[in-house]
């Protein structure tokens, strides 16, 4: 539930809105399931109460955070055909049979850098004349992005990450993330832990790292400056935060510029390699694309300094930055390990691998919390101006207009050329 500020300020951004839509909460068809949800049952009714004629359909699901009964007593209308709604609210991608034609959806399409795996999904949306507006394609005019899960992605990786060194030395125990009820649990579940002289990197400079520090800090891993944790081991545990400039440099000049980087990736080295003598735990933030040298490649591991023996991949592109992640493990089992001779998959904790954590929906952990946070931003952020007909912000991120590639996304059209 949101407090008095965040109401104070929501009834200050959103101003009456003359002509309603109508908007459905989806019930998630991926396998496997995702009980995360855009709008929590408090927001959904703030919502009708601030915007007479705004009506708000719940698809029926039983695997949401919130229940149907939750938002039922909160005054909602739950069906289970939600072709009568307008626009349409989700959060992974939207399985074919499930897409109700001529409608505008907002979900994470996972279509931005031409996965193959689909592309099929994209056909099936110009097909059937969908407009699609991506989360992840909503930004900030300085780029940052607008709405995400990042920041309990990185909360949840870097509890992972923790635990499963922990699985791998003996040197103590943590349970896992969802056999707590929420945040504020997982909080008290740290009083007492005592973490041994372990050296931890820490990648990335958004939401992800952001969640990732606030466990170090909630587990009082203290942080050191990159040449001390080159330069030195401590008598307690410490984390170095490495961002763009401490990890890539320019080939021809050595030097580091975020926005060319950005531009030219491929004309800059990767500097970590240099920590992989130092690290036992690497938790990485940073998002990455086939242009962006990796973090090291997998004969390092054959390295006999090569000292990580524990990788959460929390932004989880499979082969990308942390070349042995393999793909994705589940919540259920979320560590496997890597041969550093053979590079073969193998089980967890066992001599001569490294473990992987590397899970593609660890907010799913922390559903209810990381629910209501993206609600709360979506609601600041989007839901004013695309009940009002969209603005700027939401053009940017609209991928299909009634089926049709867009001005902004044309570099997609081969991938979406069929």
């Amino acid at each position: 539930m949101m407090n008095g500020l965040e109401l104070i300020f929501l009834r200050c951004i959103l101003p009456k809105i003359t002509k309603m839509l109508s908007i459905g909460l989806i019930r998630e068809g991926k396998i496997p399931a995702d009980n995360r949800v855009a709008l929590s049952p408090g927001q959904c009714k703030w919502l009708q109460s601030q915007f007479p004629g705004l009506r708000i359909l719940v698809q029926h699901s039983p695997s949401r955070c919130f229940s149907d009964e939750e938002y039922r007593q909160a005054g909602l209308e739950l069906v289970e055909d939600i072709s009568g709604a307008d626009i349409l609210l989700g959060i992974k991608e939207v399985p074919v049979a499930d897409l109700i034609p001529h409608k505008t959806y907002l979900f994470f399409s996972h279509t931005k850098k031409k996965q193959s795996y689909n592309q099929g999904l994209m056909h099936a949306m110009m097909d059937k004349g969908i407009t699609l507006i991506d989360y992840e394609c909503l930004e900030h005019a300085d780029g940052q992005r607008i709405i995400g899960f990042g920041f309990f992605a990185g909360i949840v990786g870097a509890h992972n990450g923790i635990m499963a060194y922990g699985n791998r030395t003996g040197q103590y125990h943590l349970d896992r993330v969802h056999h707590v009820k929420d945040y504020r649990e997982l909080i008290h579940t740290y009083f007492g832990l005592k973490l041994p002289n372990i050296k931890i990197a820490v990648t990335g400079s958004g939401r992800v790292a952001h969640g990732i520090l606030e466990i170090m800090n909630l587990m009082d891993v203290q942080e050191v400056e990159p040449d001390e944790y080159l330069g030195r081991d401590f008598s307690y545990p410490v984390y170095v935060h490495l961002k763009g400039q401490d990890l890539y440099r320019r080939k021809d000049n050595g030097t580091y510029q975020r926005d060319d980087f950005h531009l030219h990736a491929d004309q800059y080295n990767c500097l970590f390699p240099q920590y992989c003598a130092q690290t036992d735990i690497l938790m990485n933030g940073i998002y990455w694309d086939h242009h962006i040298p990796r973090l090291f490649e997998m004969a390092d591991m054959q390295r006999p300094d090569f000292r990580i023996s524990t990788l959460a991949d929390i932004t989880d592109d499979k082969g990308g930055s942390i070349p042995c992640n393999l793909g994705d493990a589940t919540i259920e089992d979320p560590v496997y390990g890597v041969d550093k001779i053979s590079g073969a998959r193998t089980a967890p904790y066992q001599s001569g691998s490294v473990d992987v954590m590397a899970v593609g929906n660890l907010p799913n952990e922390l559903p209810r919390d990381a629910s209501k946070f993206f609600g709360e931003q979506l609601i600041k952020y989007v839901l004013e101006a695309l009940l009002k007909g969209g603005n700027e912000t939401i053009t940017r991120a609209t991928m299909l207009k009634q089926g049709k590639l867009t001005t902004h996304f044309g570099y997609l059209s081969d991938y979406a050329a069929h």
